[in-house]
């Protein structure tokens, strides 16, 4: 039987990792937060700090709160020091192959009982989880962007996943006050097998010329009732992660209909990824961001 997970594991402190730190810890869970270098804690770190005085600043939570779930993480570039952790969450890269070396050279460093998940949105917790010495306790535990804001939490059962496991999960997660939804381990589970096709579908609208990047938008946002329009959205998340997503769908599927955009494809090549690279379909260099086509 598992026991209650008080220790949580962290391994990789960016974007993702970062925010499902901040969660973790403000629910009362000590945080082990990993990566490769002092400078990509210290930068993870700095990312929680400004998004819990934000919700100070809100009165979400108290000063009191904000410094006490700030003393609950712990950073460390070994593995050997997550061997303590009831559960250890990989946010890494969105890489198959970086991710099964991480599992890898993990697993031995673990307590024989500790639970294992991924973050992944799109990789095969099967596949995942034959890289560990543990595919009974491997499941996919993928949080949504950015992590202190969205409510949902998708749990992936692998074919191994046993009851406990996937009972713990849930418990977890309902402890972090967000609500989980179950999906099979099919490529890009539920919200990015919905979400990245009609992103997808919204670039070829745009490449095939029947609406402009703010027809586009503005038509979702106000005739869908999205909170934002779909281009904006994918500079948002990452043409590059949009299209790494698309393409695993449509290889996991063979269905041409997920053929990713070449518009997309073009983007992603000219090194125009969206908001972090200050350029995808909107230009985000000014004051205001301006449509690029």
């Amino acid at each position: 039987m598992t026991g209650p997970i008080k220790t949580v594991g962290v391994i990789g402190a960016g974007q993702m990792g970062s925010g499902i730190a901040h969660v973790c810890s403000l629910a009362g869970f000590n945080v082990q937060l990993h990566d490769l270098s002092e400078d990509r804690i210290n930068a993870g770190l700095a990312t929680i700090n400004e998004n819990i005085t934000r919700q100070v600043a809100k009165g979400v939570i108290s000063d009191a709160e904000h410094q006490a779930a700030l003393e609950r993480i712990r950073p460390t570039l070994a593995y050997d020091d997550l061997s303590a952790c009831d559960l250890v969450i990989e946010a890494a890269t969105e890489n198959e192959e970086v991710k099964r070396k991480i599992f890898t050279n993990l697993c031995p460093s673990l307590h024989p009982d500790a639970l294992l998940a991924t973050n992944t949105s799109s990789i095969s917790i099967m596949r995942l989880a034959a890289a560990t010495d543990r595919p009974e306790r491997f499941i996919g535990i993928h949080f949504m962007n950015p992590v202190p804001v969205m409510q949902l939490v998708e749990l992936i059962r692998g074919i191994a996943t046993d009851d406990a496991t996937y009972e713990s999960a849930q418990e977890f997660i309902a402890k972090l006050g967000k609500t989980s939804t179950v999906s099979e381990d099919f490529p890009a589970f539920i919200v990015n097998r919905i979400l990245l096709p009609m992103i997808n579908e919204a670039i070829y609208t745009l490449y095939e010329g029947v609406g402009s990047v703010e027809g586009i938008d503005t038509a979702m946002r106000l005739g869908a009732n999205h909170p934002m329009g779909p281009l904006q959205l994918a500079d948002f998340i990452g043409l590059d992660t949009c299209l790494s997503i698309m393409q695993g769908i449509h290889e996991g599927l063979a269905d041409s209909k997920y053929r990713p955009c070449p518009l997309l494809v073009k983007y992603v090549e000219a090194g125009w990824l969206g908001r972090k690279t200050k350029r995808g379909f909107y230009d985000y260099r000014g004051e205001q961001p301006v449509p690029t086509r």
